[in-house]
C-alpha cells in the first residue's frame, strides 16, 4: 500500500515540476526574445533615419562608417539599398533568399521586425527590415541581420538553471511524499498488525495515537474495542476454566456414591447399569481433564504471543532444550499400553551432536505424550516409531504409525476442538488432544504437522526452530515426505 499511494503522490510531484518547469522556461524565451526585438528594431529605425539623412544630403560615407561600426561591435551584418546603390557591413550577403524577400517586402513598405520564439539550440540567424522615406515615396529598404546565438547561449544557462531547481524541487517533492506517507500509512500498519495480533491472541497493547486525526480517532476506537474482546475472550475462558475446576469435585463425589451405590446392588442388571453410569462418568471426566488442558494450553500460547515468558526469559523463548531425552521417557513410560494394544515402540537413535530446540521441555512432554497416546489408541497392533532430527535450521520431533491413517480432510480437521475421527473403533477420547498439541506447539514457536505415511499411518511432526548457535547447517535425519 505504502508503494502504490508513494507511486501515486510521486508521479504527481513531478508532473507538477515539469508543468512549472515548462512554464518558467517559456516564459524565459518569451522574454528574451522580446528584449532582443526591442533592441534591434532600436538599431533597425536608426539605421533608416540615418540612411533616410545620407539620402536626402547624398552623402552616404557617414552611413557607411555607422554600418561598419555596428557590425565591428555586434558582429552582425547591415544592408541598405539606396536610389544610387546598395550599401552593406559584415557578412550580411544580399544575394540570399531570406535577404531578397526582407528588400521586397520592405520595398511594399512592409516591415519585418519581429523575431520567431528563441530555442536553445539551433544555428543560423534571421533578418529584419523595414524601408524609410517620405510619406508617398519609398526611397529606400534597411536589412538587419540578427545573430541568436548570444541569446540562445544565455537561454542555456537559463535552462541550465531552471533544470537544477526543478530537480531540487523534485527531489524534495519526493521526500516530503515519503514523509507523508509514512505518516498517514503508519497508523494503518501499526493497526493492522493489531488486528492480527487480536486475532491470534485475543488481546493486543495500545495503539499510539499518530497520523491525521481521522486515523487518531480509529486508533482510540480500536484500543477500546480491543479491550472489550480481550476481557470477554478471557472471561469466557476463565469461566470454562473455572467451571471445569469446580465440575471435578462434584464429579468425583458422584464417581464416590457410584462406587458405594455398586456395593450395595444385587443383581447382574444393576451392576451393568451402574457400570455404564460409571462409563459416562468417566468420559465425563476425561472431557473436564481435556477442557482444563487446552484452557492452560491456549493461555500459555496467549502469552507468548504477547511477549510474556512462563519462565521469565526475555523475548518469549524458552530456555533450549534436548528433545531426545523427553522422547525417551515418553517412549518408555507409553511401552507397557503399547505392548497391551499390540502395538510396538521404537525410538530412533539418539542425534549426533545433540540436538537443541527453544521449547518448553515440560510442554513437550505433553505434546508427544498426545501424539505417543493417540497412535497407541488409533493405530492398535501398529509400528509406532518416535524420533528426533534436524534439517536446517528446524528440529523435527517425529511420530508416525503404519495404522489406518486419517485422510486429508481428517487430517486438515484433527485440530479441531471436539474433532473425532468418523470411525474411533469405540475408543474413548474427547477430542482435545490434537487441538492441545497445537497451540502448545505454537506457544513454543513450533507448528504442527500431519501427513500421510507410506504406505498408509499418520506421520506427526512437531517442527521448532534450533536454539543455540550454528543454525541453519545441514541436515539430520530421514527425508521424510511432506503432504
Amino acid at each position: 500500500m505504502k508503494l502504490r499511494v508513494l507511486g501515486i503522490l510521486s508521479v504527481l510531484s513531478v508532473l507538477l515540476v515539469i508543468f512549472g518547469s515548462t512554464a518558467i522556461l517559456a516564459s524565459v524565451s518569451r522574454e528574451l526574445t522580446q528584449e532582443l526585438q526591442i533592441k534591434r528594431v532600436a538599431a533597425l529605425n536608426r539605421f533608416a533615419q540615418v540612411a533616410l539623412d545620407a539620402e536626402t544630403a547624398g552623402e552616404s560615407a557617414r552611413l557607411q562608417t555607422e554600418m561598419d561600426r555596428y557590425s565591428e561591435t555586434y558582429g552582425e551584418g547591415v544592408l541598405i539599398r539606396l536610389q544610387e546603390g546598395t550599401l552593406h557591413s559584415g557578412s550580411l550577403d544580399a544575394d540570399r533568399p531570406d535577404v531578397q524577400a526582407a528588400l521586397a517586402r520592405a520595398n511594399l513598405s512592409l516591415s519585418d521586425t519581429a523575431l520567431e520564439p528563441l530555442q536553445p539550440f539551433g544555428a543560423g540567424s534571421e533578418v529584419m527590415s523595414r524601408s524609410f522615406g517620405s510619406a508617398s515615396q519609398v526611397l529606400g529598404e534597411v536589412v538587419l541581420e540578427v545573430n541568436l546565438e548570444p541569446a540562445r547561449q544565455k537561454l542555456r544557462e537559463r535552462w541550465l538553471l531552471v533544470g537544477l531547481a526543478a530537480v531540487a524541487l523534485a527531489a524534495v517533492l519526493l521526500l516530503a511524499a515519503a514523509r507523508v506517507t509514512g505518516w498517514v500509512l503508519r497508523p494503518v500498519h501499526r493497526l493492522n498488525s493489531a488486528v492480527t495480533e487480536l486475532e491470534a491472541t485475543g488481546r493486543t497493547g495500545q495503539l499510539p495515537e499518530e497520523g491525521p486525526p481521522e486515523l487518531r480517532e480509529l486508533s482510540r476506537s480500536f484500543t477500546a474495542m480491543a479491550r472489550t474482546v480481550s476481557s470477554s475472550l478471557e472471561s469466557q475462558r476463565q469461566l470454562i476454566a473455572d467451571t471445569s475446576h469446580e465440575l471435578r469435585n462434584p464429579v468425583g463425589a458422584l464417581r464416590l456414591r457410584i462406587d458405594l451405590l455398586q456395593l450395595q446392588l444385587q443383581t447382574a442388571a444393576q451392576q451393568e447399569a451402574a457400570a455404564g453410569v460409571l462409563t459416562e462418568l468417566e468420559h465425563v471426566e476425561d472431557i473436564l481433564e481435556g477442557v482444563l488442558r487446552l484452557a492452560a494450553a491456549e493461555h500459555r500460547a496467549s502469552e507468548d504471543s504477547a511477549g510474556s515468558t512462563t519462565d521469565g526469559r526475555p523475548g518469549g523463548a524458552p530456555a533450549p532444550a534436548d528433545p531426545y531425552p523427553v522422547l525417551q521417557e515418553e517412549a518408555e513410560r507409553v511401552e507397557p499400553a503399547a505392548r497391551r494394544a499390540g502395538a510396538s515402540i521404537h525410538l530412533g537413535p539418539a542425534p549426533e551432536p545433540a540436538l537443541q530446540v527453544a521449547c518448553n521441555p515440560a510442554e513437550l512432554a505433553q505434546m508427544v505424550a498426545e501424539l505417543v497416546n493417540n497412535a497407541v489408541k488409533y493405530a492398535p497392533g501398529a509400528r509406532i516409531s518416535v524420533g528426533a532430527y534436524r534439517r536446517g535450521g528446524t528440529v523435527t520431533v517425529e511420530v508416525s504409525d503404519d495404522g489406518p491413517g486419517l485422510s486429508a480432510e481428517e487430517r486438515a480437521a484433527a485440530t479441531r476442538r471436539f474433532w473425532r475421527a468418523p470411525n474411533p473403533l469405540g475408543i474413548r477420547g474427547n477430542g482435545l488432544g490434537m487441538t492441545i498439541v497445537d497451540k502448545l506447539a505454537g506457544a513454543n514457536g513450533g507448528r504442527l504437522r500431519l501427513s500421510a505415511a507410506s504406505p498408509h499411518g499418520l506421520v506427526a511432526r512437531l517442527e521448532f526452530p534450533v536454539a543455540g548457535p550454528g543454525q541453519g547447517a545441514g541436515s539430520t535425519g530421514p527425508e521424510a515426505a511432506d503432504d
